[in-house]
């Protein structure tokens, strides 16, 4: 007979994308002892917390779904915000996540004593558990620049992750700080509903054109009809982004060459005037920042009710901005197309590990970690796109489930009783960050810009080599790689 396996007890962290992916994965191994906490009210983390005008994903969504979720329905190649948390919406509905989850409550402490996980939430209840899955994201703690003033301005003033939806912004002066893939979205959508747009510009970004398409009705009929052209759709996409985007950000000199023609040839055709061409070019290596699919930004720049400021911001006043050149720009709302703190993982939470090691001590210096899904000294603690994760113009989606898939193996061992308890040795992780580190130079990451790729010791915390390396790496464990207990 079968040994009968063990049924752990886990808590995911975090209702998004990857929370939802893992409870589905708990739940095909038969597990059935699986707690989900949510700091939100709904599921969807990124996409429900993002909601403003033009937001959408950069990559193909029937890439960006799961893999063995294919939608039929998309509206676009590259799917707005609102339709995409409505896919994880029906994902969670169907495989039976949503009614695992509580809402409105987060993880505040955890502590590792006597074998499990002893965690406290923000409502105050106590839960103990043998695993902890932190799907945290990285892309929900806004980054708010420390700009003299900033708090001066009277005005409505707003992170773009925080958009205030009550506010009509017509005939409004609108300031817009920064000029990333947030801002390379919601600026085209202002502009085009005619509101005049100061654009703040840090930094110039490199924009490749999206190949964006709606989809028709007879598009979407034939999908419904034969769904398995949507996974085929998907395997394609994912195909050419591993083949093109995945490879030129690690220095592939061919897959270089041709993005680097490809942007500069787009930004000199759409912007015919050369004193504003050279306004928005950058002075570092395409994909250095991440590189930004926009297909209607340099339109919006050239609009009359657009205006590009390049100087840089000396001070905030309740009623505008002041320039370096002295120049004061009124304004009567401003927004923070800032970005977020992408390293803060599941931080703010007060994390304890084995021996009293706290999170913050632990990553004191860097991020460390040991395959992006599991922290030294934290056992039975597991990180959903984690740092170092392959995230670099590749869809998030497929990186998850490679990690998931991961994670469900080791889980799958402790099941059969192999182990109570399992960690990364403090050598393994090292030895995995120093070979990280030794194969930066050669990437794109390292081409002299300041970007949220770097961790605070300057290091991209992202993988320098192929995503086909990264799913060949991740296929099975390394018990020689983990202390057990």
């Amino acid at each position: 007979m079968e040994k009968q396996t063990r049924n752990p007890s886990v808590l995911v962290i975090g209702a998004g994308m990857s929370g939802i992916l893992m409870g589905i994965k708990l739940r095909e191994a038969g597990i059935t002892d699986i707690t989900i906490v949510e700091k939100g009210d709904g599921v969807g983390g990124t996409w429900r917390e993002n909601t403003y005008p033009g937001v959408s994903c950069d990559v193909p969504a029937h890439m960006y779904a799961y893999s063995f979720e294919p939608s039929v329905g998309w509206d676009d190649r590259f799917a707005e915000g609102a339709q995409i948390r409505q896919y994880f919406q029906q994902a969670a509905d169907k495989y039976g996540i949503t009614g695992l989850v509580r809402f409105n409550e987060e993880v505040t402490a955890a502590r590792y004593r006597e074998g499990r996980w002893r965690v406290t939430t923000s409502k105050g209840a106590q839960l103990t558990v043998d695993f902890i899955v932190a799907a945290t994201g990285i892309l929900h703690h806004p980054a708010v620049p420390d700009i003299p003033g900033l708090s001066d301005f009277t005005g409505p003033s707003f992170h773009t992750a925080r958009w205030d939806h009550s506010l009509d912004l017509k005939d409004k002066r609108v300031g817009v700080i920064g000029t990333g893939s947030t801002a390379a979205q919601v600026i085209p959508a202002l502009v085009n509903q005619g509101v005049p747009v100061s654009i703040f510009q840090r930094t110039p970004q490199w924009m490749f054109p999206r190949p964006d398409a709606h989809y028709s009705p007879l598009y979407k009929k034939t999908l419904a009809r034969f769904p398995f052209l949507a996974t085929l759709i998907g395997r394609l996409w994912a195909w050419y982004y591993a083949q093109m985007f995945a490879k030129m950000v690690i220095g592939k000199p061919v897959q270089f060459w041709i993005t680097d023609r490809i942007v500069r040839k787009n930004l000199e055709k759409a912007v015919p005037d050369p004193a504003l061409r050279a306004k928005l070019t950058p002075d570092y290596r395409v994909g250095c920042k991440r590189l930004v699919l926009a297909s209607d930004f340099f339109e919006a720049v050239q609009q009359p009710n657009c205006e590009l400021i390049t100087d840089d911001i000396y001070h905030v006043e309740a009623d505008g901005i002041v320039t370096r050149d002295g120049h004061k720009h009124p304004l009567d709302v401003l927004i923070l197309a800032t970005g977020f703190h992408h390293l803060n993982f599941m931080r703010p939470m007060d994390l304890t590990g084995r021996d009293g090691m706290h999170i913050e001590d632990a990553w004191q210096q860097q991020c460390l970690n040991y395959r992006s899904v599991t922290i030294p000294g934290f056992p039975n603690f597991f990180l959903m796109t984690g740092p170092n994760s392959p995230v670099g113009n590749f869809s998030v989606t497929r990186v998850a489930e490679v990690q998931a898939n991961y994670m469900m193996k080791l889980i799958r061992r402790w099941q059969k009783g192999q182990f109570d308890a399992i960690d990364p040795k403090p050598a393994a992780a090292e030895s995995f960050l120093a070979r990280i580190k030794a194969n930066m130079a050669g990437t794109v990451w390292t081409g002299g810009c300041q970007s949220w790729y770097l961790d605070p010791t300057g290091t991209p915390a992202l993988w320098p080599f192929t995503f086909g390396q990264w799913v060949e790496e991740m296929k099975e464990p390394n018990l020689a790689d983990f202390d057990v207990y």
